[in-house]
């Protein structure tokens, strides 16, 4: 069923069982794993292909869910101007060990525009709503956000109590701390080829989204390239908002944070969002993740696994 039809639940083909120290932005990045080299094409084929999809309401037409994995739920939200797949290379290490739920957030992705106004408030009625459908009967589960969505999440989390196993915050916009100009990115324009988008669209990213721009590959402007395509929500202007700031103490569950160390929305000041974090709970989780910019978990990817696996795994022994 294409997105924006109809409210409810709607299911795919069945997945497989298993569904710092500073540095400056001139320093070269250290050397990637085997694992951190280009992905294929074919990782996004085969996560489309195994991925079991839900929907609830979003305005005229539905929210979209997709769902790999088996075990304790683990809701993922993306970032501004993206979809479910900015978590593409994370998806696989996440559903060995969790149900992975990946959303397309209100007027992103495959899911259908919000009515207006636009507001974070409203947004967050939304997935909390659709939190509801794909998780009836109120079953307990992990929160992280990237960017955007950790704004959102975080307001969604605040409304959650006890349901909310914990809130993992990557690169969260809305802080409102300190953070220096970013180059302007810029948008395509009516005309251009699809080769002079990609051209673009791969400038934007080493803007905003990597901190070596060597590590750019082809499937990150292909997915760049598709998501802002289908952008309706506008995310930037709720960026230097202090929106998440009121929001952090009303949130019961643990809190924690993973951040690249050179995500361009933080740099130099990464730590002042940990310190905003234990601030309400002193004794919040953070990692920063060597050499990775704002898209951190693609851009780093075994190392994000890592870091998030081990963290939620703490929560869940601790909450035994």
């Amino acid at each position: 069923m294409p997105a924006g039809r109809g409210p409810g639940l709607a299911f795919a083909a069945l997945p497989g069982k298993s569904a710092a120290a500073r540095m400056s932005r001139e320093e070269p990045a250290k050397p990637m794993s085997s694992r951190e080299m280009s992905p294929s094409p074919a990782l996004l084929e085969r996560l489309q292909k195994a991925a079991v999809l839900l929907r609830s309401p979003c305005g005229d037409g539905s929210m979209v869910w997709h769902c790999w994995g088996e075990g304790t739920p683990l809701l993922l939200l993306h970032g501004g101007y993206g979809s479910w797949t900015h978590w593409l290379r994370n998806i696989d290490a996440l559903a060995r060990r969790y149900r992975v739920i990946a959303a397309d957030l209100p007027g992103l992705g495959d899911s259908a525009s919000p009515p207006l106004p636009v507001t974070p408030d409203g947004l967050a009625e939304i997935i909390g709503r659709g939190i509801d459908t794909v998780l009836p009967g109120g079953e307990r589960f992990h929160l992280v956000g990237f960017s955007f969505g950790s704004m959102l999440g975080g307001l969604v989390a605040a409304a959650r109590g006890a349901q909310l196993r914990s809130m993992t915050f990557v690169g969260s916009a809305s802080m409102g701390l300190r953070r220096v100009p970013m180059t302007e990115m810029k948008p395509p324009r009516r005309g251009m080829s699809a080769a002079d988008v990609a051209a673009l669209q791969r400038v934007n990213l080493g803007i905003l989204m990597f901190a070596d721009k060597n590590r750019i590959d082809d499937l990150a402007v292909r997915l760049q390239v598709e998501n802002v395509a289908r952008a309706r929500v506008k995310s930037r202007v709720f960026a230097p908002q202090n929106l998440l700031g009121p929001v952090l103490p009303r949130i019961v569950a643990p809190l924690g944070g993973i951040w690249g160390e050179r995500d361009i929305t933080a740099y130099p000041w990464v730590e002042d969002r940990r310190d905003l974090l234990r601030r309400a709970q002193p004794d919040a989780f953070f990692e920063i993740i060597p050499g990775a910019g704002h898209w951190v978990m693609y851009e780093a990817a075994e190392a994000f696994d890592r870091a998030l696996l081990g963290r939620l795994e703490a929560v869940d022994r601790a909450d035994a």
